[in-house]
């Protein structure tokens, strides 16, 4: 009885390519995990949260100077970056700080001087938003709009002084 066995070598066998395909992608994996981890910031972390933490009662006068002022501000941001924002209260400063904080990308975050036109309404420009959340923070030196947040462009975003 002469039976004929068909021996092929191992690399040609479809099983051992099949068993070591799940150890060769998680190695891939994780050198892809490794070289994200080591390339890109953790804005998340703050190395002075400490000293933020202790500006908290200064923001909190500062959004209460802008209550007792009754003041309102009404944002608009074209998808080209144009700013234009109206205050309507009782300052009238020469230039505002608009602030365009990413939640979680301190990187992305923008500062934008605003000037008072011969209209009274502020301007000022910024590169376009990427289409994600912001948190948009008006301010001078003696008072802060509280916080809103938005997406992207913005139009006709509302901020009233002491409101939370």
């Amino acid at each position: 009885m002469n039976l004929a066995v068909d021996t092929k070598p191992w690399y040609r066998e479809p099983w051992p390519w099949i068993l070591m395909a799940g150890p060769a992608i998680v190695v891939v994996g994780g050198i892809a995990l490794m070289w994200v981890a080591a390339t890109t910031t953790d804005g998340l972390v703050t190395e002075d949260y400490y000293k933020q933490g202790m500006t908290i009662n200064a923001k909190l006068a500062r959004e209460q100077r802008a209550a007792a002022l009754d003041l309102q501000a009404t944002l608009d941001i074209t998808p080209d970056g144009a700013i234009r924002l109206l205050l309507t209260g009782d300052a009238r400063p020469a230039t505002l700080r608009l602030r365009l904080a990413h939640p979680t990308r301190a990187g992305l975050d923008r500062a934008v001087p605003l000037v008072r036109g011969d209209d009274g309404a502020y301007s000022g420009r910024t590169e376009p938003l990427p289409r994600s959340r912001w948190l948009v923070i008006v301010e001078t030196d003696e008072w802060r709009l509280p916080t809103v947040e938005t997406l992207g462009a913005a139009a006709g975003v509302h901020i009233i002084g002491g409101a939370r």
